[in-house]
C-alpha cells in the first residue's frame, strides 16, 4: 500500500505563550466553552481542512498535554518561550522541515473569533511554496498567515522577540496576498484580564 502524499499545507498553531498581563496563566490553558483554549484553536484549523496541524507548547506545557485533548496534533515544544513569538515560530517552522509541507498556515491561540471560515479563505488561496497570504481586516493585514515554504528560513532569521514574521511581511508586503476575512472573523487578541470577556 502506498503512503498517501503529505498534504501539502499543514497548520501550524502558536501556544507558547505565559500570559504576563493575564497574571501567569498561559493562554493554551484559558477555558473557552469548557475546553482548554489550545483545543479550541487546534479545532478550527482541523475543521477548516487542515490535516496536519503542529501546536507549539512553552508555558506550562506538561499540563498541556495533560489537560488538553489534542488528538493527533504533533506536538512541538519550546524551550525559548519566554523569548517571545519570534522563538516560537522558529520552533514550528523547523519542526515542519522534512515533512513534505509546502507551506504553513500559522495561527495563533489567544484569537479565538478567527475561525474555520477565515481560515478556509487564507488556505484556499494557496498556490505553491512561493505563496504568502495573509487575512486582512478593513484592508490590514491580521491572522492567520500562510507562509510558502520557500519563505520559512528568510522568516526565521528575522523572528525575534514577540515580532514573530512582522519584519519579513514588512519587507515583502509588496508580494502577500490579502484575503478580507472581516465578514467572518474578529481578530481580537486574548492579552489582558478585559479581553477575558471574549471567552465562552
Amino acid at each position: 500500500m502506498t503512503e498517501k502524499p503529505a498534504p501539502p499545507v499543514a497548520g501550524l498553531l502558536l501556544a507558547a505563550g505565559g500570559g504576563r498581563r493575564l497574571g501567569g496563566r498561559p493562554k493554551a490553558l484559558l477555558p473557552h466553552r469548557g475546553r482548554p483554549l489550545v483545543e479550541h484553536a487546534a479545532g478550527v484549523l482541523r475543521t477548516a481542512g487542515l490535516t496536519r496541524v503542529h501546536v507549539v507548547l512553552g508555558a506550562r506545557a506538561a499540563a498541556v498535554r495533560e489537560q488538553a485533548e489534542l488528538g493527533d496534533c504533533v506536538l512541538v515544544e519550546n524551550p525559548d518561550w519566554a523569548d517571545g513569538m519570534g522563538s516560537s515560530l522558529r520552533a514550528g517552522l523547523d519542526s515542519l522541515a522534512g515533512t513534505g509541507a509546502r507551506a504553513a498556515l500559522v495561527s495563533l491561540v489567544d484569537q479565538p473569533g478567527i475561525g474555520p471560515e477565515a481560515v478556509a479563505r487564507v488556505l484556499a488561496a494557496y498556490e505553491d511554496e512561493t505563496s504568502l497570504v495573509s487575512a486582512a481586516y478593513d484592508g490590514v493585514r491580521g491572522h492567520p498567515v500562510l507562509f510558502g515554504a520557500a519563505h520559512w528560513a528568510g522568516i526565521a532569521a528575522t523572528a525575534t522577540g514577540d515580532q514573530g514574521a512582522r519584519a519579513y511581511l514588512k519587507e515583502h508586503r509588496a508580494s502577500i496576498g490579502l484575503v478580507d476575512c472581516g465578514d467572518v472573523a474578529q481578530p481580537y487578541d486574548i492579552d489582558t484580564e478585559a479581553d477575558l470577556s471574549h471567552l465562552e
